[in-house]
């Protein structure tokens, strides 16, 4: 009996051999251990235990460093690139996208199959033949896909058959996804994307790991591995974009005082899971001014001293859900909306019966208030007075008054009645003066109407203003017309003197910007203008005799 119990026991441990032999999908994909690994993690739906056998004959198994990666494809080694939406809110859904970067010269065609760029030259040369793989013939060929025994093919490397969506026969990758103990198998062509419910995964942080195989005959061949961190949280993602009028680099988080500053709240949320949640968004600029609470995702607020100040932003979702069961303990009572601490995890119940998660986010910024350049005004358009010998192009001088710090620099564009088509750009610094009082003159290359834009620039602001302003041609009255002729165009020429004048009167007192259209022009030439020929090119700069003049006393 003892002889029997032996050979029993013996056949017993044969017959282990080959199941202890056989690779499972941790050995094969979970080859590293992370900090704060854990063996045991809630199961991810569609998704299978990483104890399951590998069947290693269908889908070979290459270490790291192994020789085989180098042939594994031809050409070259295919990159795989592996990207999220990370970070995902708990409860939320994360998406994964895989795609394969090929070597030089190569793309995946309509059909599936691996082909070379016309015209393009890689280190071989041009190629001959224009496929890489010419999967659909080898298909044709071997009935791949639909004859006897094919089950055993179209297999994923559990064993599992291949979905047969409509043309997956063009699909000639296999994507291992694999992550918390468990992994997804995924029929795709040269990208493809994948993605997890986070309501049962744990907070912080993950490893993705993909491993991909293309069709090889009759099996498949390792072709690519990549991972990639994933953060899974409790608290909303929050980011908070501010812009400012006349603000030169809004980046910096330097703004100017007595000017609104706009913020704008951005909820990440790519699987739109906060959709259907009350938010709720509240401001305490740091400057004194209480708390402001709304349920608008922007705000405009004006600092109105200098200084340093602490901007700090909390935004609550009340998320919807199902009811948690009954607990032997009373819950502490939890009133509706209301944050509970620096906890971000809230719940409380609606009065139709319904339960809802409280989520919290935060954002902080530290934030400059200085001295700007607030405003600019054109307050006089004017004819520069001419040199001798005079210049072939106009001159004009323009006006420019600004509200605010004193500007270090003034540009001017020169633009088509559209202000779409620069022509001319012209920068000049500006001496430090006590009061922003200047005069800009400028050349034009002939008769037009012309679009002007003034900028007015120091360390931290930009401010801008911009008019349409009319170049009148020359006289069309021949020199040899009679007296009479000569007397109707003076007497013509002095009535636009005269509308001219009340123009720039009317300038002087009040100027707004206007809109680009023709509507309102600024009539710029007086008699002298008609008086003289003028250029229509697009030289620049050569009357530019001191552009940017200083205002004195009775000099414009």
């Amino acid at each position: 009996m003892e002889c029997l119990y032996c050979v029993l026991g013996f056949l017993f441990l044969a017959s282990r051999l080959p199941l202890d032999a056989a690779k499972r999908f941790h050995d094969v994909l979970g080859n590293e251990r992370y900090p704060g690994y854990m063996r045991k993690h809630n199961q991810l739906n569609g998704w299978s235990s990483d104890e399951n056998d590998w069947n290693e004959k269908l889908y070979p198994v290459w270490k790291r460093g192994d020789a085989r990666w180098k042939n594994s494809w031809k050409g070259g080694r295919v990159q795989a690139v592996l990207t999220s939406d990370s970070p995902a809110l708990v409860g939320s859904n994360i998406t994964f996208a895989v795609n394969l970067v090929f070597p030089r010269c190569q793309k995946e065609d309509a059909n599936g199959n691996i082909v070379y760029e016309k015209n393009c030259r890689n280190d071989s040369g041009l190629s001959l033949d224009p496929y890489v793989y010419n999967w659909t013939s080898w298909s044709e060929d071997s009935d791949w896909g639909s004859g006897p025994g094919q089950s055993q093919h179209n297999v994923f490397p559990d064993g599992k058959p291949f979905p047969h969506h409509h043309g997956w026969k063009k699909w000639n990758f296999v994507y291992i996804f694999h992550t918390e103990g468990q992994y997804f198998p995924k029929l795709g062509r040269c990208s493809v994307t994948v993605s997890i419910n986070t309501t049962n995964m744990t907070l912080g942080t993950h490893i993705m790991e993909v491993t991909v195989y293309r069709r090889h005959g009759w099996s498949y061949m390792p072709i690519a591995q990549v991972k990639d961190v994933y953060v899974v949280t409790d608290e909303i993602p929050v980011f908070v974009t501010m812009s400012q009028k006349n603000d030169r680099n809004s980046s910096d988080e330097t703004f100017l005082r007595d000017l609104p500053i706009k913020f704008d709240v951005l909820i990440h949320d790519p699987s739109h899971f906060l959709n259907e949640s009350a938010i709720d968004y509240k401001w305490n600029f740091g400057d004194n001014t209480g708390l402001f609470v709304s349920n608008n995702h922007t705000l405009n607020h004006t600092y109105v001293l200098n200084g340093t100040f602490n901007l700090n932003l909390t935004v609550q979702a009340a998320v919807p859900g199902p009811c948690p069961p009954p607990s032997p303990r009373p819950p502490k009572p939890t009133s509706f909306l209301v944050p509970a601490g620096d906890n971000s995890l809230e719940m409380s119940e609606t009065p139709n019966g319904n339960c809802q998660i409280n989520r919290y986010g935060h954002f902080r910024a530290t934030l400059t208030i200085v001295e700007g350049i607030l405003e600019v005004n054109i307050i006089q358009i004017a004819d520069a007075p001419m040199p001798r010998p005079k210049p072939d192009n106009p001159l004009m001088d323009f006006v420019v008054t600004c509200k605010g710090t004193i500007p270090t620099e003034v540009c001017t564009v020169i633009s088509d009645p559209t202000c779409q088509v620069a022509q001319n750009i012209i920068c000049s610094p500006v001496d430090a003066e006590e009061t922003c009082l200047l005069t800009v003159r400028r050349a034009f290359s002939g008769s037009g109407t012309y679009c002007v834009n003034f900028t007015l620039g120091d360390d931290t602001s930009l401010a801008l203003t911009s008019t349409l302003i009319s170049i009148p041609g020359k006289d069309p009255a021949s020199p040899l017309g009679t007296a009479g002729g000569v007397l109707i165009s003076v007497g013509c020429l002095t009535l636009f003197v005269a509308v001219v004048a009340i123009l720039v009167y009317k300038k002087r007192k009040e100027y707004k910007p206007i809109e680009n259209h023709l509507g309102n022009v600024v009539k710029g030439r007086s008699l002298h203008g008609f008086l003289h020929h003028t250029k229509a090119g697009f030289f620049w700069g050569n009357q530019e005799k001191d552009p940017l003049l200083k205002n004195q006393p009775g000099t414009l």
